[in-house]
């Protein structure tokens, strides 16, 4: 097993929170209590994947501030929340508020863009303004304005005897500013997202240049030095820039041998498309990790990417079950992560 001259700081999961439409309170439950685990284990950060018009979570913000009651300690972020899909001003409200009641463990995860088939649901998301809506970075930038507490409007103050009037977004969450993240897969996006004093979300997929070779690993540590290039010399008023991986890993130390051969078909499934770039903007995918938790870091401790970070984000897999989940957690947090240098937040906490 190689040794990490830079040991992994921070560790967290990612989830989709599937859920049957027949009955969708269970899997909103069972989402709620994945994360709670996470927190048990020591993990630092659960974050959740945003979905609308599909069977997933289309509502994080809810199920965050429904966590920050069910926990103390563990980071909770969206991962991404699509900013086309949204009205800054009130997800502003939104994301403040539940900030304030989980205490400053929000993190928002965010994309610009055209929401995705944009054509089958405008005429229900902007039936009057659909050809006006503007899903570039300055609709973000607008959001990050508002969360940072710049002022809305020049009306302020008492009118009657009751009623009184701020001129910027209310609740104000200090602090709040400094932990919105952006979901970059190009170098463009990640050099915007390290000007604009953004903290950067890689995944596993990643969008190569031009002159590229197709290779994962080394177009995702090209871009992650980019961000930090562009932090440092456009937006040091933020602060230290950081950086979360997020690629899939499966790791089997505890499985059991159905639970195997279900993880492996699953991975089998989705390889093809990681041989080869996609569609016309030659999208790139990495390969899910499967194995034993040594075999899994003595893979990452060779991708280019992962070299670059000291935290992750961990993508568990669609469609698995409960027990699943549960198994692959615990190896993260009790195998995976100590191998990789982490030490569970309780133990940081308190060494003894």
């Amino acid at each position: 097993m190689p040794e990490s001259s830079r040991p992994l700081q921070k560790l967290g999961f990612l989830t989709i929170g599937l859920f049957d439409p027949a009955d969708p309170a269970v899997g909103h439950e069972s989402t709620l209590q994945i994360i709670e685990l996470g927190e048990r284990l020591g993990f630092d950060s659960a974050w959740l994947r945003h979905r609308h018009l599909q069977f997933g979570i289309s509502s994080p913000i809810a199920m965050m501030a429904a966590a920050s009651q069910r926990t103390s300690r563990i980071e909770l972020g969206t991962a991404v929340t699509p900013l086309g899909w949204e009205n800054p001003l009130r997800l502003a409200e939104d994301l403040a508020t539940v900030d304030l009641l989980a205490k400053g463990r929000i993190n928002p995860g965010l994309s610009v863009g055209e929401p995705m088939h944009y054509d089958t649901v405008k005429h229900e998301l902007y039936p009057d303004s659909s050809e006006l809506e503007d899903f570039s970075y300055g609709r973000l930038n607008r959001f990050a304005r508002l969360i940072a507490g710049e002022k809305v409007r020049d009306f302020s103050g008492k009118q009657g005897v009751v009623e009184e009037f701020s001129n910027r977004v209310e609740p104000h969450s200090a602090g709040l500013r400094d932990r919105l993240w952006y979901g970059a897969a190009s170098r463009n996006s990640a050099v915007w997202a390290g000007a604009n004093g953004f903290n950067l979300l890689s995944s596993s997929v990643v969008f190569p240049e031009a002159d590229q070779q197709p290779d994962f690993a080394r177009i995702q540590q090209s871009q992650i030095r980019a961000f930090r290039e562009a932090a440092e010399t456009s937006a040091p008023a933020y602060g230290s820039a950081r950086v979360s991986q997020g690629l899939v890993v499966i790791p089997t130390d505890s499985a059991s041998p159905g639970q195997r051969q279900k993880y492996q078909r699953y991975v089998d499934e989705r390889t093809p498309r990681t041989r080869a770039p996609q569609g016309p903007k030659g999208m790139l995918f990495a390969p899910d990790l499967i194995g034993t938790s040594d075999e899994i870091a003595e893979q990452l401790y060779a991708h280019a990417g992962f070299q670059e970070v000291d935290e992750v984000a961990f993508a568990l897999p669609f469609s698995f079950d409960q027990e699943d989940y549960i198994q692959i957690l615990t190896d993260i947090a009790g195998k995976l992560g100590p191998a990789l240098g982490w030490t569970p937040a309780e133990v940081r906490r308190d060494p003894r």
